[in-house]
């Protein structure tokens, strides 16, 4: 059903005049007392010379016909309404002709005051015209609010009795056409909340319209009330997960605002979980969505903040909702007897992932750093997917209690800022969201006005505090990515003295502050971080140890069902080389494999079945092979490794070879590869180091 129309001059500080002289010159009239913006909006309509408040004066242009309306309705004929309102009310009570002539001249005089009002609108002054509009707008308000609240309320009422395709009555409501009214209008949000149901075209304007008025709090009221019917219509999964895009919490009470980024942040990890490939991690992930659902209505249940009871039903519907589509997962698969596939492909494992293994001897060694009284600073070194951000991820479990991870993913918001406050506050938040993640830490805030005097100063005093939190615990502020950083430092972005000087001052003047950088690059590639992180300690993060990636494959997580041949185990071994991302790629293509086949032979891997997910495996880890084909390596390396894929597996090429193969730039060429962990030498040969990317570059 199509929505009733907008009624003409709604919801506008613009309307327009009638075109009835008698009926404008009141239309002014009432616009003067009770509406000035509207009454302003006509004369710079009229003539932008009439406009008051300019300050650049011009003059009028006096063949203006509308002007010289203007000049009649205000000297003429309002004069001559009033004059004759005031006559045939004294002639009504009885009075003498005498005292009617009396009331004539009273015309004429008030005629003069409103000529002189107006006069007072078209440039002149008039300090008493001034004083009688400011007294007469302070107990008019008062006086009239009980008769108004009557008037609202039957209004309301003939709203809720009106049908869906009549037009409503809320731009009767005073809040549309009296400006000068301080005092809230209670029932206001309702009305505009009934309006919005059966026409949200018609709401939108009479927000729009309110939304710089007196009245504004009923927006802010009508918005959390919409927010919360938005949740509670979430009836379903799919729903939830996609009510996030939806969700305006910048635009609430700050109260309710953390309410519903609470809700909001939820309904981005149900989507996370749904776009997971398999049950097995969509459970997992969904699991952990159940506690936060159950942890939020135990803070709701004791929070005193007023819209808290409305809430807590949304939450308590929620997990519901989720509890139940987790043992629609888990009936599925067993109804299936399909294997759930524990292996997290696209991003890196968070502490709630089991499948995490290995890495106890780089985690060791940093322990052993930190405590070093020399402080250094450290990089985590390692090529891309080779599990950096897996390993800081999961290094709150593998250090001392003592140790507080602070990680901060610098290829977002930090490094995408546009200042420096952007840049430090984003810092501080991922700081703040880490800490309380890994550690149950939880830090003081910092806001972004705090930072717009001084960012540096501020954010160097927000440390003090911090510090003072840690008490006799050490944090270990780690920077992913920092190649993004200084990407956006050589861009311009921001400052290299003031950046990385700020990261120097904190490794030499803060000892409960350990610096951790990670990148896929060795520092000595970054000249300006070489020359501030001095004494900077490498850890080199490379394959698993094959004990490690043995566990990856047989054992990823616990009660795991499918079983491996020895022989598929080794072989699998033999093209990853135990790179993690490539066992785990290997192995979901081998489950994916098993699925399809019979249920008698499905939970037992052979070397047939590892050889038929070789081809898969490179086709759905495509953007993996290409970003070392595209981004990693020069025109001459790409040629070198097309060069050596042919010679097949385990093939090999001499030096010499090389050299008189490709004779321009070689020698970088193959410096590069071999930093990039793609080929190795063997004697005066070179091979790839892994089977897997060797066939990508041989198709």
């Amino acid at each position: 059903m199509t929505s009733p129309p907008i009624p003409p001059n709604a919801y506008t500080h613009a309307p327009q005049q009638h075109p009835n002289l008698i009926l404008g010159s009141l239309q002014l009239l009432f616009w003067l007392i009770f509406r000035p913006s509207a009454f302003r909006n006509h004369l710079k309509q009229i003539d932008p010379a009439l406009e008051y408040e300019s300050k650049q004066k011009s003059q009028l242009g006096w063949r203006n016909p509308d002007l010289w309306r203007l000049l009649i309705q205000g000297y003429l004929i309002l004069p001559f309404l009033i004059h004759l309102t005031v006559a045939l009310v004294r002639w009504g009570l009885g009075e003498s002709v005498e005292k009617i002539v009396l009331g004539l001249v009273l015309g004429l005089v008030l005629g003069l005051v409103l000529g002189l009002v107006l006069g007072l609108v078209l440039g002149l002054e008039s300090g008493l015209a001034v004083l009688f509009g400011t007294t007469i707008n302070l107990w008019r308000p008062l006086i009239f609010y009980p008769f108004l609240s009557l008037w609202h309320t039957l209004l309301y009422q003939l709203d809720k009795r009106r049908t869906n395709s009549q037009p409503s009555l809320l731009h009767w409501h005073s809040a549309f056409w009296d400006e000068w009214q301080l005092i809230p209008l209670i029932g206001l949000d309702k009305h505009i909340l009934l309006v919005i149901e059966r026409n949200p075209i018609e709401g939108e304007a009479a927000i729009n319209y309110l939304n710089d008025s007196r009245q504004r709090w009923a927006i802010q009221k009508v918005q959390i009330e919409l927010e919360i019917r938005r949740l509670e219509n979430c009836d379903n999964i799919a729903a939830i997960g996609n009510i996030h895009q939806h969700i305006a919490t910048g635009e609430v009470a700050s109260l309710v605002s953390s309410i519903l980024s609470s809700f909001s942040r939820i309904s981005e990890n149900i989507n996370a979980a749904l776009n997971q490939n398999s049950s097995y991690n969509q459970r997992l992930v969904l699991s952990d969505v159940a506690e936060n659902l159950n942890r939020l209505s135990r803070e709701l249940t004791s929070s005193s903040e007023k819209y808290a009871p409305r809430f807590y039903p949304i939450a308590k519907s929620w997990y519901e909702i989720v509890t139940n589509h987790i043992e629609e997962l888990r009936q599925s698969v067993e109804l299936r007897q399909e294997i759930d596939s524990p292996y997290i492909i696209a991003v890196p494992l968070t502490v709630q992932q089991d499948i995490f293994t290995g890495r106890t001897d780089i985690s060791t060694r940093i322990e052993q750093l930190i405590i070093d009284r020399r402080r250094p600073p450290l990089l985590l070194y390692g090529q891309r997917r080779m599990g950096k951000t897996s390993l800081l991820n999961n290094l709150g479990r593998l250090l001392p209690n003592t140790i507080i991870p602070l990680f901060v993913d610098l290829q977002g918001a930090p490094s995408s800022a546009n200042n420096h406050i952007g840049f430090l506050y984003n810092i501080a938040r991922g700081m703040i969201d880490s800490a309380k993640k890994q550690s149950a830490v939880i830090l003081p805030p910092l806001t972004r006005e705090s930072l717009k005097d001084d960012p540096f100063t501020s954010f160097d005093e927000w440390l003090d505090k911090v510090e003072q939190t840690l008490g006799q615990n050490t944090a270990l502020l780690m920077l992913d990515e920092f190649e993004v950083l200084d990407s956006a430092i050589r861009k311009g972005r921001f400052d290299e003295q003031d950046i990385l000087g700020m990261l120097r001052h904190i490794i030499q003047h803060r000892p409960r502050f350990k610096l951790l950088i990670a990148g896929s690059h060795t520092i000595e590639e970054y000249q300006r971080w070489a020359s501030y992180l001095i004494n900077v300690q490498i850890l080199h993060i490379s394959y698993l140890k094959e004990a490690e990636a043995r566990k990856l494959i047989e054992n990823p997580v616990p009660n795991f069902t499918l079983r491996y041949q020895p022989e598929a185990v080794t072989r699998v071994l033999q093209l990853t080389r135990c790179h993690p991302f490539l066992v785990q790629l290997l192995c979901e293509e081998i489950i994916v494999l098993k699925n399809e086949q019979d249920p008698s032979i499905r939970r037992y891997a052979t070397l047939p079945d590892v050889e038929a997910g070789i081809q898969p495996a490179l086709n759905s880890g495509a953007f993996f092979f290409a970003d070392i084909q595209n981004n990693q390596i020069t025109p001459t390396g790409l040629a070198i490794l097309r060069f050596l894929a042919a010679k097949g597996e385990g093939g090999m090429v001499s030096q010499k070879d090389l050299f008189r193969k490709f004779p321009d730039e070689v020698e970088d060429a193959i410096d590069l590869l071999l930093r990039r962990e793609l080929i190795e030498e063997v004697g005066d040969n070179y091979r790839f180091q892994v089977e897997l990317i060797r066939r990508w570059f041989e198709q």
